[in-house]
C-alpha cells in the first residue's frame, strides 16, 4: 500500500488482526526484513511494516532524514489506517525511530521493543565515522555497502550467513545514494532519548547481541538496568533478526 505524504510516496503493508504492532527496519534494510516474522505475528496482531524514507520502495524527503521526520511518516501511516495505538518493535535505526515516535506521540505508543538498538546519541567518534561513511558513499557506494553490511554480523557468523549477507547487500544496493546519506545524517544528529525510555511506563524491552560490533553489549545491558527495561541477550552480532531469528521470535514482548 502507498501513503502520499508531503509530496512523496511511502510504501507499507498491513496484515492480520488484533492489537496493532508496528515493525520498523534498520539502516540499509526495508520492510521485507520482517517477512519471516509476519506469519506468526499476524496470528494475533494487526502487523504494520513500513519502508522508512529513502529505503525500499519509499521516496526520499530531503538531504537529511531525521528520526523525527521518520516518526512523522509512521504516524501518517497509522492515521491512514485508523490505528490509534500500537506496540513498536524497532531494529537498530528502527529503534531510534520508535523512540522518536514515543516522544512525539506518547499516547499512541503502548509498548517498545528495541532490537540491537539504543537510546543514546552518537558519540563524537561515531559522528566522525558517519562523516567518513558519507564521503565513501558519494565516491563508491558499492564498496561502502560491502564493508558495512558484513561488519554488522558477529565475525564467526559471517561464513554461516554468507547468503543472507549477499542478499542484504543487494537490498542496500537498490537504495539511492541520497537515501543512504540522508539516513546517515539523520542518525548522526539524533538526540539522546534515554529519558524517554526511563519515563516510559508501559511495556519496554531491550534485546542485545552479546557480540554486537556496533553497540557494546555491556553498555546496552547497563542501559536496560538504568531504564528499568526487560532485558534479553542473544549470542550473536548486530543482526539478531537474521543471526537469532527463531530465538528472537520466542523472547520478544507482544508475542502471544
Amino acid at each position: 500500500m502507498l501513503l502520499n505524504y508531503k509530496s512523496s510516496s511511502f510504501y507499507y503493508t498491513r496484515q492480520g488482526n488484533g492489537n496493532a504492532l508496528v515493525l520498523l527496519h534498520g539502516f540499509l534494510e526495508n520492510q521485507t526484513m520482517w517477512e519471516p516474522f509476519i506469519s506468526q505475528l499476524s496470528d494475533n496482531h494487526t502487523v504494520i511494516t513500513i519502508d522508512l524514507p529513502g529505503h525500499g520502495k519509499s521516496d526520499c524527503l530531503g538531504y537529511i532524514h531525521t528520526m523525527e521526520q521518520m516518526a512523522e511518516v509512521v504516524e501518517a501511516v497509522l492515521v491512514k489506517e485508523s490505528i490509534t495505538e500500537a506496540n513498536f518493535i524497532g531494529h537498530s535505526m528502527g529503534g531510534y525511530v520508535a523512540l522518536a515516535f514515543a516522544e512525539r506521540y506518547p499516547k499512541k505508543c503502548s509498548g517498545i521493543v528495541l532490537v540491537n538498538s539504543t537510546t543514546k546519541a552518537d558519540s563524537p567518534e561515531r559522528k566522525k565515522n558517519r562523516d567518513r561513511a558519507i564521503a565513501l558513499v558519494k565516491k563508491h557506494k558499492e564498496a561502502f555497502l560491502s564493508m558495512a553490511i558484513a561488519n554488522l554480523f558477529a565475525e564467526e557468523n559471517r561464513e554461516k550467513f554468507a547468503t543472507a549477507i549477499r542478499e542484504s547487500k543487494q537490498t542496500a544496493l537498490e537504495m539511492p545514494v541520497q537515501g543512504i546519506i540522508a539516513a546517515l545524517e539523520g542518525m548522526k544528529i539524533r538526540k539522546d532519548r534515554t529519558y524517554i525510555l526511563k519515563q516510559f511506563s508501559k511495556p519496554k524491552q531491550i534485546i542485545a547481541g552479546t557480540k554486537d560490533p556496533i553497540i557494546p553489549f555491556d553498555k546496552i545491558k547497563n542501559l536496560a538496568i538504568e531504564c528499568k527495561c526487560s532485558f534479553q541477550s542473544l549470542i550473536g552480532g548486530h543482526m539478531s533478526t537474521i543471526e537469532n531469528r527463531d530465538e528472537l521470535l520466542n523472547i520478544m514482548y507482544f508475542i502471544e
